[in-house]
């Protein structure tokens, strides 16, 4: 299998490529490649170029156009000649294996795309036997379209095994088809194999949750990096592994937590992301189980995020792939400590924006209209921790009600 995870020994360095389209302007471009640039630094790559093109579409042979393309060959070159390697080349969006073709051709560095680029993060973040499988599926997945720029090299011995080569001719068929054919094959025996291995821990871990007793579930989630980890190590006095990095969680933690006299159980999920391929939720629909059977959802949000709201349309839409949208929900904003604009003074002259809002103003706006399902909080201080669990509680316990009527006399507070 082809590995395309970056080394965490020695950082490369990295160029961004992104376009400028009538569906995405450049605001939106900058937001997507500061994302990029995270996820890139993540899997251990230094960024020290960005380049981006305003076009109708993507080149469906180069992605970029010639003029561009010239423009980002130019500049590695330049680099290799101050003795300043670039790594790779990471380009925004999924690449056809055209594109990577033609890419690697002229460009002749690494290509990345977005879809790869996460990947590598979860190759890397992947530590139980069920994510490592998830991950070597949707490697799998990702691989199979794009076999065929693996095998250019033997485009050129053309001919075959027959003596005419003449068009029709049996002996047509090269070295290179049969090469592709074969890998083909075995990708696909081996997707079986994962895939039936995935089944049989899918069985295993439903098991589980049955013996799990009469406990209503409630489960974290969000955009990557929103700070889920930090609450479920708050609520469940854990220890899950929490780091300023994307897709720092990548298998389902469950854990007991119990508030007042309420036990109820708590899973920490993998965190969601923008242009997140079918494919990879696919391979992942094992490990979000645990979002499907859930009572409860507890959507966190990072509200310093200057892209918020659209971080939780992103989420919504993956709750709704799932088939979640309908479940109950709470809205828990974190990370209020690190909202920029809390002590900015209001100016009557300015347009009221994200962007110049107090703290104040926005719980005014839209999300005055959720009542107590809308939260906020510091995890990482610890501000209106007592306000949440009271929230939560209150949820559980109404839920706790409503599931198990005569199960009352457990938790005779309850009632």
């Amino acid at each position: 299998m082809k590995e395309f995870v970056i080394s965490e020994a020695k950082a490369e360095t990295a160029i961004l490529v992104g376009l400028i389209t009538q569906n995405q302007d450049e605001a939106k471009t900058k937001e997507y490649l500061d994302e990029l640039e995270f996820l890139a630094d993540t899997a251990g790559a230094v960024t020290v170029r960005r380049f981006t093109q305003k076009v109708a579409g993507p080149n469906q042979t180069s992605y970029v156009g010639k003029g561009k393309l010239e423009e980002i060959k130019q500049y590695i070159k330049n680099e290799e000649e101050n003795e300043r390697e670039v790594g790779m080349v990471i380009f925004d969006d999924e690449l056809s294996a055209k594109q990577i073709r033609n890419l690697e051709k002229e460009l002749g560095v690494k290509i990345l795309d977005r879809t790869s680029l996460i990947l590598d993060i979860f190759a890397m973040r992947a530590k139980t036997a069920n994510a490592k499988t998830q991950v070597e599926l949707a490697q799998y997945r990702y691989m199979l379209p794009r076999l065929q720029r693996l095998w250019t090299h033997l485009e050129r011995q053309g001919g075959g095994s027959g003596s005419g080569g003449g068009k029709g001719s049996v002996g047509l068929r090269g070295p290179g088809e049969t090469q592709l054919e074969m890998d083909r094959r075995i990708i696909l025996q081996r997707m079986s194999l994962l895939k039936q291995r995935l089944a049989e821990i899918d069985k295993q871990k439903a098991t589980q949750r049955k013996n799990r007793g009469r406990l209503i579930r409630v489960a974290l989630v969000g955009y990557t990096n929103v700070g889920k980890s930090t609450i479920m190590n708050l609520l469940a006095k854990s220890e899950v592994f929490a780091e300023n990095k994307l897709f720092a969680t990548l298998d389902t933690t469950v854990r007991k937590v119990v508030i007042e006299n309420l036990p109820f159980l708590l899973a920490d999920t993998v965190g969601f992301i923008r242009k997140l391929p079918t494919d990879l939720v696919d391979s992942f629909k094992s490990t979000l189980d645990e979002v499907r059977e859930a009572d409860l959802l507890v959507h966190v949000v990072d509200l310093s995020h200057p892209d918020f709201e659209e971080q939780i349309q992103v989420v919504n839409a993956t709750l709704k792939e799932l088939g979640c949208a309908d479940k109950p929900q709470m809205m828990v904003f974190n990370k209020i400590d690190n909202y920029h604009w809390v002590d900015k003074e209001p100016d009557d002259l300015t347009p009221q924006t994200k962007e110049n809002i107090t703290l104040d103003q926005l719980k005014a706006t839209w999300m005055a209209r959720e009542g107590e399902n809308c939260i906020f909080i510091s995890a990482k201080n610890h501000e209106n921790i007592d306000e949440f669990k009271q929230v939560l509680y209150k949820r559980v316990r109404e839920l706790h009600v409503q599931k198990y009527p005569y199960n009352d006399f457990l938790y005779p507070e309850i009632s």
